[in-house]
Parts: C-alpha cells; structure tokens; sequence
C-alpha cells in the first residue's frame, strides 16, 4: 500500500503548474507559487485572473512540479481548488512567507505599487 500523499510530487519545488480548465473541457497550464500547508497547498493570485474564473466554474485541477516558465519537471495529480475567505488569509500568507520569504515579501510590494495589490486572493488546493 503506498502511503505517500499526491503533493509529495511537489517537494523540493518552487513552482508548480497549475492547469485549470476552460467551459470546453481545454487545459489552461500556469506557472505559480505555492506552499504546502499541512494536507493542502495554499497559492496567491490576482482577483480578475483567468484561473479565478474558471476555478470558480470548475474547481477540479491539475498540479505537477515546474520551471518558472512552466515546463513540467515531474509527474502530475488531481487537485480540487477553491477560493479561501479573507479571515482564512493569514494561515495562507505565513505558509507562502515561510517557504518564499523575502522574494514574496518584495513580489507583494511590487504588486501594491502598481495598484494590483487590492485584488490578491488565495486559494486552497485539496487532494482529488
């Protein structure tokens, strides 16, 4: 019987693609930060986002280990995602600081200079 749990596919990376999909059933593969957080990964991204939307049309996904421009580096599992609600930000944010750091820290500055940073969401991913 094997014990390992799907996201251990992400241990020792620093990105993951993340394919979500389309009404017509088309994979969508992005590039993106997470942290993993206990029994489920944690990621950040922006509001108006295409994975929002179609997240919110269809929670399941696909995650696989990657390179920051997205080619794939390992093997894939199913994911179900979702949106978390504000007051569940903080655990989120101490995992995503934990594993990135300074990097996100200086990543979210950026973001509230240019005004995107009013629109940061995060997501939780959760084993199919």
């Amino acid at each position: 019987m094997n014990s390992a749990h799907p996201f251990d596919i992400l241990n020792g990376h620093n990105f993951m693609s993340l394919t979500t999909y389309r009404k017509n059933g088309q994979p969508v593969p992005t590039p993106v930060w997470f942290a993993r957080d206990g029994d489920r990964l944690v990621m950040l991204t922006q509001r108006e986002s295409g994975k929002v939307k179609r997240i919110r049309h269809t929670p399941r996904v696909t995650i696989a280990p990657c390179t920051a421009r997205g080619d794939l580096l390992g093997p894939s599992a199913e994911a179900v995602a979702r949106l978390l609600e504000p007051s569940e930000y903080p655990a989120a944010i101490r995992a995503l600081n934990r594993k990135y750091g300074l990097q996100k820290r200086l990543f979210e500055l950026m973001w509230r200079l240019t005004g995107r940073g009013r629109s940061v969401v995060y997501l939780e991913l959760m084993p199919a």
